[in-house]
């Protein structure tokens, strides 16, 4: 991890980071997704079964989790951690209740209304990722916001281990969030088998869910023929403090985003010369004796950043371009900077706000805009598993008020039958 002082320097920096998973480049891996696309769309669980022996190294037989295993899952797990589950649970399910649109109307003067109506989609596919660590915490920010916004049926997708098994956890959170079809496949088979159905796996209307390269290519490839939540890249946390922070906590803080994932990135703009070194110190300290070194080294030596800022102005600035997935301000005047900050997934406030309370409990969704995509969404939520519908309906009267108007808009546009349509409604 390297610190600069140089705000151009910082810049170009910043944007290789953001641009690290860039999808439009890598023509090899659309390629291998477009295949396993195209065989599962043509032969449904005998090609999930097939590239789930290839990649996963075992055949899903059966590919379905029985209900009595999620039942025993949650009996068996260990009583803190259920408690823990619960109330996470409780958290994030009140958070998002408040998140539910409102549908309305509004009547005209001669008597029209014009309406937004809010549904459900009718099933929805939830992606768990499995591979290097197991995310129950994942299972509960995907499936509650889509069971308080009604959908009829979640279906969650993970892949299992080398013997098939998918993580006890997982499956006690699936339990207590009710989802009763838990698949084990991952991958871009299992986007696959979500989007276009098999004779198991009942084709969904939206995916939501983090995964690799695959999974997110998967999802940019089904996306208009099936919803998605967004393309999620790596993680990434960005942190803005002044000589107020401590380096430990600093320290602590970036290394809970790069033990994540190799391609996950931590970046800290300061105002202290002097805090810049000790953060660095203490983040070798803490990554030479932990249990996820490898990652943490990789993660830290590509896409690590510390840059020296003249003033919080620069920081803000920096901020705003980088657009991060998790930033947290940890300054004396926080709430100062935070009236600047423009582009972020979550925000985390002060010394006691660390970002994994967010990560599990705090109540707002942990699935976020990455790779500078907060610029223009936000995090994944309950109408990501809603559809508005517009129902507009005129009488007579309103539709002779406004018939001059839209005539007039629409032989501007040269579209003639447009405006017969509204014209010959009084012919008579």
């Amino acid at each position: 991890m390297k610190i600069i002082s140089n705000k151009k320097e910082a810049i170009q920096d910043l944007n290789r980071i953001s641009t690290r998973t860039n999808l439009e480049n890598n023509n090899n891996i659309n390629a291998i997704v477009e295949e396993i696309l195209q065989d599962v769309k043509n032969f449904g669980d005998v090609a999930v079964e097939k590239y789930t022996k290839k990649f996963d190294g075992f055949k899903p037989d059966p590919m379905q989790v029985s209900t009595e295993d999620l039942k025993d899952a949650w009996k068996e797990i260990d009583g803190n951690l259920k408690r823990s589950l619960e109330v996470a649970h409780k958290r994030i399910k009140k958070f998002h209740e408040k998140e539910i649109p409102l549908s309305f109307s509004i009547k005209g003067d001669h008597g029209d209304t014009v309406q937004r109506r809010w549904r459900p989609v009718k099933n929805a596919g939830i992606y768990i990722p499995g591979g290097r660590a197991a995310y129950p915490s994942t299972v509960l920010m995907n499936a509650i916001p889509a069971a308080v916004a009604g959908v009829e049926e979640i279906i969650m997708v993970s892949p299992g281990n080398t013997e098939g098994k998918i993580n006890k956890t997982v499956l006690a959170a699936a339990h207590l969030s009710g989802i009763k079809k838990v698949f084990r496949i991952g991958g871009a088979q299992a986007i696959g088998a979500l989007a276009f159905g098999t004779n198991q796996i009942n084709k969904v209307d939206v995916i939501s869910g983090p995964g690799n390269i695959y999974v997110t290519t998967a999802k940019k490839l089904i996306y208009g023929s099936t919803g998605i939540d967004s393309l999620a890249g790596p993680s990434e946390i960005l942190i803005i403090a002044d000589e107020t922070a401590k380096s430990t906590h600093i320290a602590s803080d970036l290394l809970a985003q790069a033990e994540h994932d190799p391609l996950a990135a931590s970046i800290l703009l300061t105002t202290s010369k002097k805090q810049a070194k000790e953060v660095l110190e203490e983040l070798y300290k803490k990554i030479d004796d932990h249990p996820r070194k490898e990652i943490c080294m990789q993660s830290i030596k590509n896409w690590g950043l510390i840059v020296i800022c003249e003033n919080y102005q620069s920081c803000i600035e920096l901020s705003n371009n980088f657009a991060p997935e998790h930033l947290e301000i940890l300054a004396l005047n926080s709430r100062k900077i935070l009236e600047g900050i423009e582009n972020a997934g979550a925000i985390f406030l002060g010394k006691w706000t660390p970002e994994a309370v967010g990560d599990y409990l705090a109540g707002p969704n942990h699935t976020l805009p990455t790779s500078g995509n907060s610029r223009f969404s936000g995090s994944l939520g309950v109408e990501t598993f809603m559809k508005n519908t517009s129902i507009i309906e005129f009488n007579e009267e309103s539709l002779k008020v406004n018939s001059f108007d839209i005539i007039n808009l629409a032989k501007s546009e040269g579209l003639h039958s447009h405006a017969n349509s509204v014209q010959i409604r009084f012919e008579d």
